[in-house]
């Protein structure tokens, strides 16, 4: 039986490493965050024997690997999407949680993305230079939004707007996505944020001076343009800020 060209014992085989990398993510976050190392031998001596499994979180990633093999096949851009994918959950899981976004995952982000853009860059021989430019300018244009907000946001509120793991976590994801669809991430980051953090005050579960976890809102975001085209985003994005007169 084949689903969209691939038969279906690819799925099967990718959401079984989707679940196997969702419960190996739940021992990488408790590493990170304690800045341990990852490969040690703790995590058979120790986690293994005592842990149970994270269901949620192996759901989470089997699923998304799935819909990403299904959407775009058996390419080089999925694999690619594969290591991003559990790197940014991550992210999403630990700044929820921590308020930090480690620096040993954002390198690790980082120097993932510059691989891969080597790779395309040699894989593709007529587009291979536009390739490079693009995730370049992504890094600088990803890095340099939430650097200038930042400082701006510093200087004007006497504090720290926003950490300085985001500004380098965007720079990282600028190598993944090109430099339009980290300026759609940006776009659809700040909304998000916009929206959730209403609601929170509106609720009253948190005072306007308590912080709020940015990471979790690029993690959302980013997510979105793996499945859906930039096309299509942007469409979107036009209509909400036109209020539906486009």
């Amino acid at each position: 039986m084949y689903i969209n060209e691939l038969h279906i014992l690819t799925y099967v085989i990718v959401g079984i490493i989707g679940l196997i990398v969702g419960q190996f993510m739940d021992w990488c976050n408790l590493r990170m965050r304690d800045h341990k190392k990852i490969f040690s031998r703790d995590f058979f001596k120790e986690y293994l024997k005592n842990t149970k499994p994270k269901y949620l979180l192996m759901i989470i990633v089997a699923i998304s690997y799935i819909a990403l093999v299904y959407f775009k096949g058996l390419t080089i851009e999925t694999l690619k999407f594969i290591f991003l994918i559990p790197m940014i959950l991550s992210a999403f899981i630990i700044d929820f949680k921590s308020q930090i976004i480690p620096n040993r995952l954002t390198l690790t982000v980082f120097e993932t993305g510059l691989v891969f853009t080597f790779i395309e860059t040699l894989q593709n021989t007529n587009l291979g230079i536009n390739i490079f430019i693009d995730n370049m300018l992504g890094m600088v244009i990803g890095g340099g939004i939430f650097l200038l907000i930042t400082l701006i946001g510093g200087a004007i509120a006497g504090k720290e707007a926003m950490g300085f793991g985001d500004v380098k976590l965007m720079a990282a994801l600028g190598l993944f996505f090109g430099w339009m669809n980290i300026i759609l991430i940006s776009v659809m980051s700040f909304l998000f944020a916009a929206v959730v953090s209403i609601v929170i005050l509106i609720s009253r579960k948190k005072k306007s001076s308590e912080y709020i976890p940015f990471g979790p809102f690029i993690v959302v975001a980013s997510l979105i343009p793996i499945y859906i085209s930039t096309s299509d985003i942007l469409m979107v994005l036009l209509e909400i800020f036109s209020l539906g007169t486009y």
